[in-house]
């Protein structure tokens, strides 16, 4: 059974203060704010504690549990809802650039360190002020679903986003300096993942598993929200002109449809946690684009062996290709 989530993103806005402490208390009042939203996860901009802040860089990462992590697990404990809090972090005598995801209960579920952290020396021996890289990106199980998160610079290395969507992620958030540009659309595209970027920047953005933009922050208002069932599924149109409409007239607003006709896909989510991506696709009978592009390399592979491409049965049956 899936499970309807509010997701909340927000944006720094490029205000930094002097101090840890500062940042920390600017961050929590937009918590705040974003806590009236009744979200049940949110997610702030990479290391945003240290913005503006003219200490040392090693002065700025914190032990985990530590200050900051302490006080947005106390939000988070009091609201019951996750949070994705980047700072940089100190262990075993390193500091990492840290995403660290507290559970709804106000503890520690997890810590996805940096990867791919940027160069800061023109040899590449010191990479942002002395972060050590992070291992291969972890996946979090939350109670709606398989999360991922990337940081920032990640965003150029191909194959972290393709091994999160290989471990099952259905959402990867990317809390970042800058605001990420089409790169960002063009992953979600192609895994099929929403991705959920706050940035330190100008503009935090939710993008649909089409790699569509559906919500945004701007200069007035720095979060933004949108109600996402990670139980979804990418259509391709081929065999599937009839489905859409089917399911609307089924099921109402009680499941998502979103169309894209000039991309050949749709996207089916249900908005009702009664209702399953499972139990629409076996009732509407349609299957994911990836099964769609499955069932063609099985043909091509035994075509190009020299032998007759296997009958296929497939859940749209002898419906049309092409009409509805």
């Amino acid at each position: 059974m899936g499970a309807v989530a509010r997701i909340v993103t927000t944006c720094q806005n490029g205000r930094g203060h002097a101090t840890v402490e500062k940042n920390r208390e600017y961050m929590l009042g937009l918590f705040d704010r974003a806590l009236l939203q009744k979200p049940d996860l949110v997610c702030f901009p990479e290391a945003f504690t240290g913005v503006s802040v003219s200490a040392p860089a090693s002065e700025v990462a914190e032990p985990v549990p530590g200050p900051t992590t302490d006080a947005f697990a106390k939000h988070a404990k009091e609201n019951r809802c996750y949070v994705i809090c980047p700072i940089r972090t100190k262990r075993d005598g390193k500091e990492w650039n840290s995403a660290v995801v507290i559970d709804r209960a106000g503890d520690i579920l997890g810590v996805y360190d940096k990867a791919q952290p940027v160069t800061t020396s023109h040899d590449y021996t010191v990479f942002e002020n002395g972060v050590t890289p992070g291992g291969k990106p972890p996946v979090f199980d939350l109670d709606f679903g398989r999360i991922g998160i990337q940081i920032c610079f990640d965003a150029g290395f191909p194959e972290s986003w393709a091994g999160l969507a290989a471990k099952g992620a259905k959402a990867v958030f990317w809390p970042s300096a800058y605001n990420g540009g089409f790169t960002l659309q063009t992953y979600a595209r192609l895994h099929h993942v929403y991705v959920i970027t706050s940035v330190r920047s100008q503009r935090s953005r939710i993008i649909d598993p089409c790699g569509r933009v559906v919500a945004e922050t701007d200069q007035l208002l720095n979060f933004t929200v949108r109600d996402v069932n990670l139980d979804f599924v990418v259509a391709h149109n081929d065999f599937n002109w009839p489905i859409l409409d089917r399911i609307i007239d089924t099921y109402g607003h009680r499941v998502r449809v979103t169309s894209y006709r000039d991309d050949g896909h749709f996207i089916v989510e249900p908005m009702d946690p009664a209702i399953t991506s499972t139990q629409l696709q076996k009732e509407f009978g349609f299957e994911s684009a990836f099964q769609y592009h499955d069932r063609h390399r099985q043909a091509y592979a035994a075509i190009r062996k020299g032998e007759a491409p296997p009958a296929q049965k497939a859940a749209h049956g002898d419906r049309a290709q092409y009409s509805k």
